[in-house]
């Protein structure tokens, strides 16, 4: 009996010491939670522990905590998790957590003369947790009024600094959110995200108020207390309008507060509200509507911006160089609209990351495709169809955009009169996007661009021509710590176009031109608090060209083979940038890049007497150079800068100083972009161009930011432009250096914008004055132009003024209105007549010493909307309108042929009369 007690004792003790073991093993946590859930939190514990949880789920609908713990005893969890929130856990003694919002439940009775009667409860609000020195963001709710915790509270965490990197999505598609606006403490628009939605905010620990407004979401805002660097992700939900008219402005007062000008920023919705020839939504049509942009006329998409010309633009989509970017004779643009998120244009202030081009740059980004689901749009106009579908790949983690257009525009060809010299063409055109992205982790991200776009067309003969777009890139970003993150780029860029005609066998033949260029780029930014800011970084190109090919088609063809050498050239460069605010009054922005250009063999260079015009009679030698052998060098520093003064809370003036080198150029014919222009790089004999300008600006914001107002005065000099000689030959010229002439430029002018962003009537009114003036006097190029006076260049048009207005009727329904007026460009017109073998002939004026007439027009459209249910399968839309709504026959050129023996004038116009259009538009 002794013995089976002593059993049964040593049995109790055994179990009591295993009990104890379990008990104390299973209150130890270890997991790793994402954005989890109530359930998915609760579920993690009760399988490592004996507990049990009771709650209401309802009340835990806008819970998620994200948290990496190891061994951490559960009470201390529930702590941490619930910290700061107004969510309550109670334990009891038989393993039961009761969780509850605003209330607290008592599990144990207080012991006789107890002050607290409540020893058991535990209560937690919201905090953080910090593994291996990675900052983590604790419990997380969408409700503006909750406290988050950035890093751990240790000794002497309340003092100096940390930074904060706001990471800002939508909630529904998990898309970063580029140009939200962020405010701090009280103060309105202290920054704006950039294109991947991060800004890295730099504050002094404790607490803090940050808010966030973004086109089309619900205002957010965060209230901190920061301890030490840390990531705070913030989701945005959609704003829905159910009454009343709510409108955010994403961008208010940032064009006063920040020190760079000479810059624009356009959104999709505001590029699809202005109305467009055919009724398709087009950036470059928008682009022209702003001060110091203009073109040299209708349906030419080629643009001139400060007095530059129109390869001295570079265009950039994705970070990829798009060289014609232009559909349909111009008449489109390449950039399918559905597949763009913004745009931004910079005139002045053009950031040190940027080179190669001296007057602009405008950079188009895309959308990253919904992360979360699937989705789609499409639409159907009278002349172009597009579709673009998006969706994840990956759920959360990564995503596609699609897009494609094409066009059926021969049917309108076909209704022309049956006299008409063009009834019998054809056109059409194509373009492909796909945009795929990955989030490798939180501080890795991968996007991979692909473009390809298409135009092919005839006019009534057999001569058939065509051009090309195509581009790859890959770009990764990395977040090296809080204060340091970098994006590294590379890419190929490729233009073509050709011509062929193959109709009489004996003359068939094919023409065509290409340039090719491989892209590796490094961007880093470095922060070190939220006045200082670097960026610097380095990036080369890698040119190959084929300027021109005539080559026979067939055995048939007697063409006699002309192919032009292939050049070869390599461009880098080095910058950095210093942002520093130096007060709340002062800012500055400064910085230099530094680039060189290596014109590469192998090439024979045609070398001329020294001290005489360049001409076929003066050549006296050619030189042979190897593959890869340097012909000639050319480098020089470029400086960048900018300054910012407050005057008042709301009016600002800024000035900038900027010199730029361009080591490529574009030889045409026209003076507009055209299919068959060639670009050609700098060598022995054309010197790369070179540009400074100097601009200062006043800014002033009326009522509640509603209403911006700017005027700004630049000055631009440019050297060793090119012009050309009277009857240059451009194409398959061996030694193309002895038809054109390098020059010197001069470009100044008033640029005024008074713009309305926000409220049911909105848009902008731009007006600009300018001039832009040439001059060829070098003595070494023979007779001088103009008897080497200054000259208008061909885009000079002093006058130019649009007026952009939208006015919102209801949800569903919205007006929009675009005027434009324009001085008529230069030309050249015959001032007499004489006499010269048997005929007529014309006697012309000084180059551009005339004008077309001027320029005006009218359009208009209506934006109609379907119902605005949120859950429907389909949402669609019309767009009606008119082009050129007073039929004003606008003239394109003017010109002069000699027709039996008379010389007569003729004046073109490109859209003689109104044209309607309609689309309808489906997102599905």
């Amino acid at each position: 009996m002794r013995l089976f007690k002593q059993i049964l004792l040593l049995c109790f003790l055994l179990a009591s010491v295993t009990n104890y073991a379990q008990k104390t093993k299973s209150e130890l946590i270890t997991g790793a939670f994402r954005s989890a859930d109530i359930d998915e939190f609760v579920k993690t514990i009760e399988q490592q522990t004996n507990y049990t949880f009771y709650y209401n789920r309802a009340q835990f609908d806008s819970f998620a905590v994200t948290i990496t713990v190891t061994a951490m005893p559960l009470t201390e969890l529930l702590k941490t998790v619930f910290q700061y929130t107004d969510f309550n856990a109670s334990i009891d003694n038989e393993h039961h957590v009761f969780l509850t919002k605003g209330v607290s439940i008592v599990t144990t009775l207080a012991a006789p003369g107890s002050t607290n009667r409540n020893d058991s409860l535990k209560n937690a609000r919201l905090s953080s947790n910090q593994n291996n020195g990675k900052p983590i963001i604790g419990a997380q709710t969408f409700a503006n009024d909750k406290l988050y915790q950035i890093g751990v509270k240790t000794p002497g965490s309340n003092e100096g600094t940390a930074v904060v990197s706001l990471y800002v999505t939508s909630l529904k598609t998990q898309e970063p959110l580029s140009q939200s606006s962020i405010g701090l403490d009280g103060k309105d628009d202290v920054a704006t995200t950039d294109s991947n939605g991060m800004y890295r905010l730099v504050l002094s620990k404790g607490r803090h108020i940050v808010t966030i407004n973004s086109f089309g979401k619900k205002a957010a805002r965060r209230q901190l207390i920061v301890y030490a660097d840390g990531l705070l992700p913030v989701e945005m939900e959609d704003e829905i309008r159910v009454l009343e008219d709510v409108l955010v402005s994403t961008q208010r007062n940032i064009n006063v507060n920040r020190a760079q000008m000479g810059s624009e920023r356009l959104n999709i919705k505001t590029i699809k509200q202005v109305p467009a020839v055919f009724g398709e939504a087009d950036v470059l049509r928008v682009i022209l509507t702003l001060p110091g942009v203009k073109s040299v006329g209708e349906a030419s998409t080629g643009f001139n911006v400060r007095g530059g010309g129109a390869d001295q633009n570079l265009i950039l989509f994705n970070d990829a160089t798009i060289y014609n970017p232009s559909h349909f004779f111009g008449f489109f643009s390449a950039f399918n609209p559905e597949v763009i998120k913004d745009v931004e244009l910079f005139k002045s202030s053009i950031p040190a990351k940027y080179g190669g081009r001296l007057s602009s740059v405008l950079n188009i980004t895309s959308r990253e495709g919904s992360k979360t689901k699937y989705s789609g749009t499409a639409g159907v106009g009278l002349l172009t169809s597009r579709i673009t579908v998006e969706g994840p790949i990956q759920k959360d983690k990564s995503s596609f955009i699609f897009g494609a257009r094409t066009t059926y525009a021969n049917w309108l060809l076909e209704l022309l009169p049956k006299n008409s010299n063009y009834r019998n063409s054809a056109a059409s055109f194509y373009d492909f996007n796909l945009l795929l992205s990955q989030k490798i982790n939180e501080r890795n991200d991968l996007y991979f661009t692909g473009y390809a776009s298409k135009d092919q067309f005839n006019l009534n003969n057999d001569t058939v021509y065509g051009y090309q777009n195509r581009s790859l890139s890959i770009k990764w970003k990395h977040v090296f710590n809080s204060r340091l993150e970098g994006a590294f780029t590379t890419g190929h860029d490729s233009y073509k176009y050709q011509n062929s005609s193959e109709e009489n066998k004996i003359n068939a033949y094919k023409m065509g031109f290409d340039i090719n260029q491989l892209n590796l780029k490094t961007d880093f930014t470095y922060t070190l608090d939220r006045t200082h800011i670097i960026d610097f970084g380095l990036s080369a190109v890698y040119y190959k060209l084929h300027p021109g090919s005539f080559v026979p088609v067939g055995q048939e063809s007697l063409v006699t083979p002309n192919v032009s050498s292939p050049e070869q050239a390599a461009e880098s460069a080095v910058y950095i940038n210093d942002r520093y605010d130096f007060s709340n009054k002062f800012s500055v922005s400064g910085g230099i890049r530094y680039s060189m250009f290596n014109y590469l063999g192998a090439q024979n260079v045609n070398v001329y007497a020294a001290g005489l015009p360049k001409q076929e009679s003066t050549l006296i030698n050619k030189v042979s150079y190897t593959p890869g052998q340097v012909i000639k060098t050319y480098h020089g520093p470029e400086v960048r800068l900018s300054a910012k003064y407050s005057l008042t809370k709301s009016f600002f003036v800024k000035g900038s100083y900027n010199t730029l080198r361009q080591y490529i150029h574009m030889l045409s014919n026209t003076t507009a972009i055209s299919p068959t222009d060639i670009w050609k790089l700098s060598d022995l004999n054309i010197k790369p161009q070179f540009g400074e300008q100097f601009s200062i600006g006043f800014f002033k914001n009326f009522g509640v930011d509603s209403i911006e107002t700017s005027v700004e005065v630049y000055y631009k000099k440019i050297q060793n432009t090119l012009d050309y000689r009277s009857g240059a030959q451009l194409v398959l010229n061996p030694h193309i250096e002895t038809d054109v002439i390098n020059a010197r430029g001069k470009a100044y002018g008033v640029e005024l914008m008074v713009k309305k962003r926000i409220g049911k009537l909105n848009g902008w009114m731009s007006y600009t004055w300018s001039r832009t003036l040439l001059q060829m006097n070098d003595p070494n190029i023979g007779t001088p132009v103009n008897g080497g006076k200054f000259y208008p260049a061909n885009y000079d048009k002093p006058h130019d003024a649009t007026v952009v207005g939208n006015y919102a009727i209801n949800h569903r329904f919205s007006l929009s209105l675009n005027l434009t007026y324009s001085t008529g460009r230069p030309i050249t017109l015959p001032i007499g007549r004489y006499y010269y073998g048997g005929s007529q002939r014309a006697l012309y004026s000084d180059r551009n010493a005339n004008r077309i007439p001027d320029y005006f027009r009218t359009d208009f459209s209506m934006n109609i909307d379907g119902n605005h249910k949120v859950h429907q399968l389909t949402h669609n839309s019309w767009t009606i309108g008119v082009y050129n709504l007073t039929g004003r026959k606008n003239p394109y050129s003017v010109y002069f042929t000699s027709e039996n023996g008379v010389v007569n004038g003729y004046k073109l116009s490109i859209f003689g009369s109104a044209i309607p259009f309609i689309n309808y538009n489906i997102r599905f």
